[in-house]
């Protein structure tokens, strides 16, 4: 799949700070076959989080480490790296630019997710930066269909965005890994 034609938007500077720390992770990407990308082992490291190689799926440590790396006192889910956990993690809101978005992958019944970070939306879908999407930071469309829960850190000023939205480019995410 191939990266959205926006990934390189610049962040806005009413953007949550660990929004725009995601932003300048975009293009960090795992590395092919045994050899692991040592920086995503190192944001493992630095949260005290047993993590053996990134090809295991790292959504969820791209988003501790964000959370973590702004609001150092925000309280991360008990195991950061299952993406659904996310879904519970600080307060409910809506989507708007800087929520943690979870998503269901597989089945909505199942235990698999995807963990990521709204920038817009647009009829079909949320536009969301994310780790481990095609195994990199970038942005891509997830459909609404899967979206399971909009949260915003407890510790952050209280929520009160707006939905940005975008022009449709790139096909649909099916399967994050």
């Amino acid at each position: 799949m191939r990266p959205l034609a926006f990934t390189c938007l610049e962040h806005k500077s009413a953007d949550p700070p660990w929004l725009a720390a995601a932003h300048a992770l975009i293009g960090t990407t795992e590395r092919a076959g045994t050899a692991s990308n040592p920086v995503i082992i190192a944001w493992a490291r630095a949260l005290g989080i047993a993590y053996a190689d990134d090809g295991i799926s790292w959504c969820g440590l791209f988003m501790a480490h964000v959370i973590r790396t702004q609001l150092p006192a925000e309280p991360l889910p008990a195991t950061p790296l299952a993406a659904r956990r996310w879904g519970r993690f600080g307060i409910a809101c809506a989507p708007q630019p800087g929520a943690v978005m979870t998503f269901w992958r597989g089945s909505r019944a199942g235990w698999q997710g995807h963990v990521g970070l709204y920038v817009g939306e647009d009829a079909a879908a949320f536009h969301i930066l994310g780790g481990n999407q095609g195994d990199a930071v970038n942005i891509r469309r997830f459909a609404r269909d899967r979206f399971l829960a909009a949260r915003w850190p407890q510790t952050a000023p209280p929520p009160g965005g707006r939905p940005r939205l975008l022009q449709p480019d790139g096909r649909l995410s099916k399967n994050e890994q």
